[in-house]
């Protein structure tokens, strides 16, 4: 799971497996495979940072992140 913010500042966890789509319209969008959807103050660019930490770490990629 990665870690959110929402626009009042409250935190957040997303399951990164879940996320189908990520948009700035001009918002951060989030569609999930489920076809929910959420907002976040994280810019696309650090959500698909964070879901490729996340899978390194599922994955056993990127020893440094554990």
């Amino acid at each position: 799971m990665i870690r959110l913010t929402r626009f009042d500042g409250s935190e957040f966890y997303l399951n990164a497996q879940h996320i189908q789509t990520v948009e700035s319209i001009p918002d951060r969008h989030i569609l999930l495979t489920n076809g929910q959807g959420c907002v976040s103050r994280e810019s696309a660019r650090e959500i698909a940072g964070r879901m490729i930490a996340y899978e390194r770490r599922v994955r056993g990629c990127d020893r440094s992140l554990r």
